[in-house]
């Protein structure tokens, strides 16, 4: 018994000397943390590109904050990265975000980001000139409940029109933004919700015909495209939130005083990404359809949410606590 406790004594000291020496960091004994940003690699995340290009979020969290960056393609994804760490911080769209708090009320609203940034697009073939003679035709949106399929729901909802899903006549397609220009010269889609700069290329490329600008789709130049997503967790480290958010700040002041410049760093950022050039014509083009933004229209979450529940994607529209934003206006919003 007494090597036995000798042994468990043993292996308790071990773990705690190897926990303390992973908390150390440097010789001086300072602990160096790490902060995970998660964002799209597209247009409507341009805060965040601009930021990490400035390297704003390097000066915001000082040479003691490890950061590292994540990439993904949808909401879902990005929340599932929260999930499961993977993600601390960084930009998504309200739709996933608020799916998922009503299953899971550890993931904030911290700030906004982008506004607009999303139309609403006929194929060719469809002939399609206003948003009623939707009835019965096939729309395109990214992802089952995203949010440009709330944005749809939405404006469907205002001609008296409802998804499939929902008793209605319009079916809902996910399909990738990217998919989208193909689909319509297959015809195999009657139009599109789609974000920017895929409505553009839709209209370009695939004879595409302008329904909804971003200005009247949905909610308008209110309608909420890209936030500012935290963890619970994250949220209870105060410099750290507030340094996101300083550089967040100073991201979005950057572009509205540097459009044309901060294009070229989203081409190049993505460039590097991918390996793909975006055409600068479509890029200009799509950022003339969106607001660089940190506010946050509480109203408009809330529409979702009320969207979210009558689709059957969450079982409760009680967002209460979601938007938390005193950090952003503790550091200032201008």
């Amino acid at each position: 018994m007494k090597r036995q406790s000798f042994l468990v004594l043993l292996i308790s000291v071990f773990v705690l000397s190897i926990v303390a020496a992973c908390g150390q960091g440097d010789a001086n004994g300072n602990s160096r943390k790490e902060v995970n940003i998660g964002y799209f690699p597209n247009l409507t995340h341009i805060a965040t590109i601009v930021a990490l290009e400035k390297d704003y979020f390097k000066e915001a969290f000082g040479e003691d904050i490890k950061i590292n960056t994540k990439t993904v393609s949808n909401g879902g994804l990005f929340m599932e990265a929260m999930a499961t760490k993977a993600v601390d911080v960084g930009t998504v769209g309200p739709g996933p975000l608020l799916n998922r708090y009503v299953q899971d009320p550890s993931y904030h609203i911290i700030s906004g980001a982008v506004n607009g940034g999303a139309v609403l697009v006929s194929s060719e073939h469809s002939q399609i000139s206003d948003l009623a003679e939707l009835d019965g035709k096939k729309v395109a949106i990214p992802v089952i409940g995203s949010t440009q399929d709330v944005m749809l729901r939405k404006a469907l909802n205002d001609v008296g029109l409802k998804p499939t899903t929902n008793g209605g006549t319009v079916e809902l397609f996910a399909a990738a933004p990217a998919d989208t220009a193909t689909l319509f010269i297959q015809k195999s889609v009657d139009a599109a919700a789609t974000q920017e700069p895929w409505g553009y290329i839709l209209e370009t490329q695939a004879d595409g015909e302008l329904l909804l600008d971003w200005d009247a789709f949905a909610w308008g130049k209110e309608s909420t495209n890209t936030v500012v997503a935290a963890s619970k967790q994250f949220l209870e480290n105060d410099d750290l939130v507030k340094a996101y958010l300083m550089a967040h700040v100073k991201a979005v002041n950057f572009i509205k005083e540097n459009p044309e410049e901060s294009q070229d760093l989203v081409i190049q950022h993505i460039k590097d990404l991918t390996g793909k050039e975006i055409n600068k014509d479509e890029l200009q083009a799509a950022f003339a359809r969106l607001e660089v933004t940190t506010d946050v229209n509480a109203q408009v979450i809330q529409e979702m949410a009320d969207i979210s529940q009558e689709a059957g994607y969450v079982t409760s529209n009680d967002i209460d606590g979601l938007i938390q934003l005193e950090q952003l206006k503790a550091v200032g919003n201008n």
